[in-house]
């Protein structure tokens, strides 16, 4: 187990355990019995449950709270004020948090409702809320959250908003 490089104010819980050079940023609360993995970024003000599983190079941008028992897989971007809930009837103490897998992309302020997956390389667009499962590389958005294009179209649009943006 690795120790983090850590911002002021953290709060850490029993048998947190780190990978290799994880950064935490200031005033973050995690909860016992949590794995983070190498390289990953907590953002300042963040809340991470107990129980809660983050994969390797993820960015965890500030104001996020990722509730007991999520499992978020590898390179995961989550953008500030992003909520990611696990009981679909508070306060019914049977949680069911959502799966993240890998490559995911959520955008700021959105809302991922419990007991759903996000399948591998798929976009969260900001201000969504998530009630279904997500298709492996779709992106969607809206409040509920609707399919828009795949991945492939996504990276495409970017491309071409960098190629007409560079300064």
């Amino acid at each position: 187990m690795s120790k983090p490089n850590m911002g002021k104010g953290v709060i850490i819980g029993k048998n947190v355990q780190f990978g290799k050079n994880v950064v935490i940023w200031n005033y973050v609360v995690i909860g016992d019995n949590t794995k983070i993995g190498d390289r990953t970024c907590i953002g300042s003000f963040c809340d991470i449950g107990k129980h809660v599983t983050i994969g390797k190079n993820c960015n965890i941008q500030t104001h996020v709270t990722i509730s007991n028992e999520c499992k978020l897989g590898n390179n995961i971007f989550i953008a500030p004020n992003s909520t990611i809930l696990n009981d679909k009837f508070p306060k019914s103490e049977r949680l069911t948090p959502p799966i993240i897998k890998d490559n995911v992309i959520i955008g700021g302020c959105s809302v991922i409702l419990p007991n759903i997956t996000i399948g591998k390389n798929s976009v969260v667009a900001a201000g969504s809320v998530v009630t279904k499962d997500i298709a492996p590389g779709t992106v969607v958005k809206g409040i509920p959250a609707k399919p828009m294009m795949t991945r492939e179209e996504y990276e495409d649009k970017k491309k071409t908003f960098i190629q007409t943006h560079q300064r």
